[in-house]
């Protein structure tokens, strides 16, 4: 990973982003708590708007509202944490057209960038140097219709897939869509228990029972923190 030194957002910025805005919930510094890089010092950008409502959503206050942001102005916020690695999140970050330009604009300036997203929203125009985080929504989401089953096909080995369960109905669901698309072939695969509903120990022996191919997570961020937003 390149020196924090060598970051220089300012010159990768494209030349129509002076007139390029996004809606922006926040920015902070904090510990990836989830997927391959948990752990890592990171500077989180939170993208506001959703156009789904999972019934589990942690970040609600995203949904709307937020400060309208320059491209060159967010840029500079991120640059001040001294830090290599950025997540773009949400909400659903993809819902705002500029998103890509954001991401694009961070890989050109030396980042090591991921981006959640939902999984309802076309990602084969994110830049290919984003490690693109997909969320394939289980029937206990309420929102397991809105998956687009057309953005496997243009995961890499540099993407990962995540599912976050609530109980052993979606467990199984996860477990049979893992099998049916051969998943663990594509990318990393993550699964997640739903914080307050699904014991972790017991996501843990259901992986274990199974002999999955996947990595079990929980939330780093809220073992330390709790559900304080901003951390």
């Amino acid at each position: 990973m390149p020196d924090t030194a060598t970051l220089h957002p300012a010159a990768a910025v494209p030349v129509d982003a002076p007139a390029a805005t996004l809606r922006l919930t926040e920015v902070f510094l904090s510990l990836q708590g989830e997927t391959s890089r948990a752990g890592l010092p990171t500077v989180f950008v939170r993208l506001a708007g959703c156009p789904l409502r999972c019934r589990w959503c942690d970040t609600p206050y995203s949904f709307q509202g937020g400060e309208t942001v320059t491209l060159n102005a967010l840029l500079a916020r991120i640059a001040d944490y001294g830090v290599n690695t950025v997540c773009v999140t949400g909400g659903e970050p993809l819902a705002q057209k500029n998103c890509p330009m954001l991401l694009t604009a961070l890989c050109d300036a030396g980042y090591s960038v991921s981006l959640e997203t939902s999984g309802a929203l076309d990602v084969s125009g994110v830049d290919p140097r984003v490690s693109r985080i997909v969320d394939l929504k289980p029937p206990g989401s309420g929102e397991d219709a809105r998956n687009r089953w057309e953005n496997l096909t243009h995961l890499t080995p540099h993407d990962e897939i995540k599912f976050v369960l609530a109980d052993r109905a979606d467990y199984e669901w996860a477990r049979e869509v893992l099998r049916a698309q051969k998943l663990d072939q594509v990318c990393p695969v993550l699964f997640s228990p739903v914080q307050g509903e699904l014991p972790p120990a017991q996501l843990a022996e259901w992986v274990l029972a199974d002999r999955l191919p996947v990595r079990m997570q929980v939330q780093l961020h809220k073992i330390l923190w709790g559900n304080t937003p901003g951390r």
